[in-house]
């Protein structure tokens, strides 16, 4: 990867009227160098010259330009244009290329037009241009995914069509009903996805209360009562689990072969279909695995089983891009083919399934191989370590489960599990 040697300088704008240096109300410049080129980008701000601070390239603490825009503001938005330019250059370095003037140029016009460059005073008066902030800061700071960036995208959406020129005054104990509302009748969600919406907002508004952007804590004492069913864990029993090790794969379908070899390995590690389709050969030790993981950046240490070295070692001469460690297909078609498998296999316990719109009440029987996909390998993992006595805080160490509390399910699982393993004894 290269490195793009750059300098970034904000300085004042040297300016002469009647051959006389302008001293009052001067534009303030960010001048930009790198491997030869210079490019001059106008930062939208002013200032008095004796209010500026050339070491320090930053505007007095303290002072005020002619707008009665802070320092505290004006610096804190020269900083973000600047983070912004530096994060085009690690971008670009990363591909191995040099950013063009227009590049550099387009980022800071980017931030113009989406009210980035403006007082905090002013970015605080519209709640999306926050919200922005919110998502930019907490995905960076957090190492978001690409599926975390997607839900929050989808929460903006909702805000924005929830009412226009949205503030935060708008959120007040009617205001946070009134959108529950939204949700429920112009979204059409079920009661358990608004209480995670609920949970998103409230997480962005207590974000934006702690950063001084708005004073309306309303959102602490919001705790709607919405009526909910208890989540249907969907996991393989161990007969199921056999039906689908025994079930001959015809010649016309040998693609679900190695489908069914990845869901048994998740079966037997733990592991997400994200850290399985990214595991490679180097993550392999002798007696276990070694992985950073995708979602959470747990590192965990996992150690082998007859079952899953079996799949390692049936597929170890086979050479795959990037030096994969099995034959991992895209997230949609796995699911598609999990399910087509469960149905050949005849995986088709009726699991019912219920939910909550506001408070009406919806049963849904289907077939157990529609519910499957990738997530059921490691639910059929922990459900099956639970269910033959391993200890709850070693599994956890094992999938990187942080509390208990996530567990749960999965215990009532187990025990119930167990206590109709003890009935068949009734049958000797």
């Amino acid at each position: 990867m290269i490195h793009i040697k750059r300098n970034l300088i904000f300085s004042l704008e040297k300016r002469k009227k009647e051959g006389k240096l302008i001293i009052d109300n001067v534009p303030i410049r960010l001048r930009v160098n790198y491997e030869g080129i210079r490019v001059d980008i106008q930062t939208g701000y002013r200032i008095d010259i004796v209010k500026w601070n050339e070491d320090k390239q930053e505007v007095k603490n303290g002072s005020y330009n002619k707008s009665r825009q802070s320092s505290s503001s004006i610096n804190s938005r020269l900083l973000e244009l600047k983070v912004a330019i530096q994060d085009l250059f690690g971008e670009f370095e990363s591909l191995d290329k040099i950013p063009t003037n227009e590049d550099i140029k387009q980022v800071a016009q980017t931030l113009k037009n989406k009210g980035k460059i403006q007082s905090k005073d002013q970015i605080a008066n519209n709640l999306t241009e926050v919200f922005q902030k919110f998502v930019k800061e907490n995905g960076r700071a957090n190492n978001w995914s690409n599926a975390t960036f997607t839900k929050f995208s989808g929460v903006k959406k909702h805000l924005n069509s929830f009412k226009t020129n949205l503030s935060f005054n708008d959120f007040d104990e009617d205001g946070l009903t009134d959108y529950l509302i939204h949700l429920r009748v112009v979204g059409k969600m079920k009661n358990s996805t608004i209480k995670k919406q609920l949970g998103f907002l409230k997480w962005f508004l207590r974000w934006s209360f702690e950063k001084k952007y708005h004073t309306n804590d309303a959102y602490q004492g919001f705790r709607p009562k919405i009526k909910d069913s208890n989540k249907t864990v969907i996991f393989l029993t161990e007969e199921e689990k056999s039906k689908i090790i025994s079930y001959e794969i015809p010649s016309t379908k040998t693609y679900l072969e190695r489908v069914r070899d990845v869901l048994l390995f998740t079966c037997y590690t733990g592991l997400r279909y994200s850290d399985v389709y990214n595991l490679r050969r180097s993550d392999l030790k002798p007696n276990h695995i070694e992985i950073t993981t995708i979602k959470t950046s747990d590192n965990l240490i996992i150690e082998f089983n007859k079952h899953s070295r079996a799949i390692i070692n049936k597929y170890a001469h086979i050479p795959y891009e990037n030096d994969k460690a099995l034959p991992v297909i895209s997230n949609q078609k796995m699911n598609d083919y999990i399910k087509e498998l469960g149905e050949l296999a005849k995986i088709n316990t009726p699991v019912r399934l219920t939910h909550y719109i506001g408070n009406i009440r919806t049963d849904e029987v289907l077939p157990k191989h529609e519910l499957l996909g990738t997530h059921v390998g490691r639910r059929t993992f922990i459900c099956s370590a639970l269910a033959i006595g391993i200890p709850v805080q070693v599994v956890m160490k094992w999938t990187g489960h942080s509390d208990y509390k996530a567990m749960k399910p999965y215990i009532d699982v187990a025990d119930k599990t167990k206590k109709n393993a003890m009935q068949k004894f009734d049958l000797l």
